[in-house]
């Protein structure tokens, strides 16, 4: 017992440090003890005496490098069949609309609607003019493309109203049937000029005055909701520039020309409109808010119209009192102008008459009607461009031709 109670408590023993202190590095080093595992990045960091970590060594790919490219580790591809395409389109973010103050003060409806996004096949909104404090950016504008939100009617009747545009679209079809009636009852085009000016003088003055108001503004939107675009809640309506393109055909063509440019106007770009739209997402765009798709339809129902009406309507109606004072630029009859005659070696017999003659105004008509529809004049109204284009390229053909 006396030999246990002799003995000491043991001294504590030294526990080596995983990580030792820089003094106790520099001591071991020294004398040559054993400090523990030493990595290579310490050791380096030793021998040189500084503490700071390397920077990691970039590892590039040089062009010339002459390493197998078999034991370069390939890049996967994905699997899925999505189009590299659609995958950017997809990864790209979208910049928001800024909201800006339109021409009559209702930043917050522009800003409600810029934010607005169609999810369920509704038309898209248009972008807005870069830097511009009132309208729309003409250039940028597409007419077809129609934001949801200012206009009460339209959000009510999204398919019938906002996408589909059915009462706006029988109200253009409308008045081509009218300029039907007219013709068959011999109405002559100088005693419609004055209704139509009549009527386009009031109709322009209130649109110019509901910007300034915005009281009347809604009560206007009100009223006439269901016939506007919602582009038109903040520009001039289509209505104005339809009335204006009319009377410009009417008055300064000849008969037969203006009455097929003001039917032009209001079966083509009707039919344009409703083709594009359900089928343009299948055929290449031609430019922004114009298809293909709408092209064609607009061709083939010009040369209908164009053959309807010099093939089977003028035929079998008339004349009528005033004729002699209005009378037809198209008489059947086509015919090379006498130098291209003379220098092709054609005689006085290379007409085109009847039928033959008749397919050949009829297609003119019909890619006079495709190419006014399409094409942006000073980013002008296209139903101002289609009745005024209209005509000029055919009395410009008959001019030649007739």
């Amino acid at each position: 017992m006396s030999s246990r109670t002799r003995r000491g408590v043991p001294a504590t023993p030294r526990v080596i440090s995983p990580s030792p202190t820089p003094s106790e590095l520099n001591e071991s080093s020294l004398d040559g003890s054993y400090s523990g595992p030493l990595t290579r990045s310490a050791a380096r960091r030793r021998q040189t005496g500084s503490v700071t970590p390397h920077r990691p060594i970039q590892e590039t790919l040089e062009e010339d490098d002459d390493e197998d490219l078999a034991f370069r580790r390939a890049r996967t591809r994905p699997r899925s069949p999505i189009k590299a395409r659609r995958i950017r389109s997809l990864a790209t973010p979208k910049a928001d609309a800024t909201p800006s103050q339109g021409p009559i003060g209702h930043g917050a409806l522009d800003a409600a609607n810029g934010a607005a996004k169609s999810s369920d096949g509704l038309l898209a909104p248009p972008s807005l003019a870069n830097g511009a404090s009132t309208g729309w950016n003409w250039r940028e504008f597409s007419r077809s493309p129609s934001p949801l939100g200012l206009i009460p009617i339209h959000r009510h009747f999204q398919t019938l109203i906002h996408k589909h545009e059915v009462p706006r679209k029988a109200l253009h079809v409308s008045i081509g049937f009218f300029v039907y009636w007219l013709y068959i009852t011999g109405t002559q085009t100088s005693a419609v000029t004055p209704y139509l000016m009549a009527a386009l003088v009031p109709i322009a003055s209130v649109d110019f005055l509901r910007h300034k108001y915005p009281s009347l503004n809604r009560f206007y939107v009100r009223c006439l909701g269901a016939l506007m675009r919602e582009t038109e809640f903040s520009g001039w309506n289509g209505v104005v520039f339809y009335l204006l393109g009319a009377w410009i055909a009417l008055r300064f063509f000849p008969k037969d020309v203006s009455v097929v440019a003001v039917m032009l106007l209001s079966w083509c770009d009707t039919a344009a409109s409703t083709f594009g739209r359900l089928y343009g997402r299948y055929t290449p765009r031609i430019r922004r808010g114009k298809s293909l798709a709408g092209s064609l339809a607009a061709f083939v129902v010009g040369v209908a119209t164009a053959g309807w009406f010099w093939g089977i309507l003028a035929p079998r109606t008339g004349p009528f009192p005033g004729d002699d004072q209005h009378p037809f630029m198209f008489q059947g009859v086509l015919r090379l102008p006498t130098i291209v005659a003379n220098l092709l070696g054609f005689d006085d017999s290379a007409v085109l008459r009847g039928p033959v003659a008749l397919g050949v105004m009829s297609l003119w008509s019909g890619l006079v009607a495709a190419g006014s529809e399409v094409v942006d004049l000073f980013g002008w109204d296209d139903n101002l461009t289609i009745p005024v284009l209209s005509g000029v390229g055919i009395w410009g053909f008959l001019k030649i031709f007739g």
